[in-house]
């Protein structure tokens, strides 16, 4: 693969000098020594923080801002809840509504429609109760196609102030 066998060159360590100042042989014509005070960085971590403490670059958190100067500027970037299918049934706790359910595989019965009141609303879960009978029915998000309510819904679409304009 190789026309010619590897013939790896060693340079013995010069005090005082790392990589990559230290590229050809020490104190040879084509490379001259260089000390940490020609370099201008004294605590430099290139130069192995030969003259203290290397220097640490300040921690800076994912979205923040830093200035040419190393400043960190810390900003308060606002957090909008998303627009969950979960979010917008929780603002509608207590009306009545028709869930549409799907059950693959299922020789039974494959789609199912339950109506309730409207209890509670997880990520994964829906709860409604029967109001005449009050039982109550834990729902599968999974399951869900779609749910219709007889009322207005409350929803506030992330991020926006107040509520839109209602079109009649």
């Amino acid at each position: 693969m190789y026309p010619q066998a590897f013939q790896p060159t060693f340079f013995p360590p010069v005090s005082g000098v790392s990589y990559p100042a230290r590229m050809a042989a020490p104190n040879s014509p084509n490379m001259p020594m260089v000390s940490p005070s020609m370099t201008g960085m004294p605590n430099s971590p290139m130069m192995g923080g030969m003259m203290g403490a290397s220097m640490v670059p300040p921690q800076v958190s994912s979205g923040s801002v830093m200035t040419p100067s190393g400043t960190v500027v810390q900003t308060q970037t606002p957090q909008f809840e998303q627009s969950y299918i979960e979010n917008i049934l929780r603002l509608n706790l207590g009306k009545v509504g028709t869930f549409y359910m799907t059950y693959e595989n299922n020789s039974e019965w494959n789609a199912k429609i339950f109506k309730g009141v409207l209890e509670a609303a997880g990520r994964d879960h829906i709860i409604i109760s029967d109001p005449k009978t009050g039982v109550r029915t834990i729902l599968l998000m999974v399951n869900l196609d779609y749910a219709t309510f007889d009322e207005p819904l409350v929803y506030q679409y992330p991020g926006v102030q107040g509520n839109p304009p209602t079109r009649f």
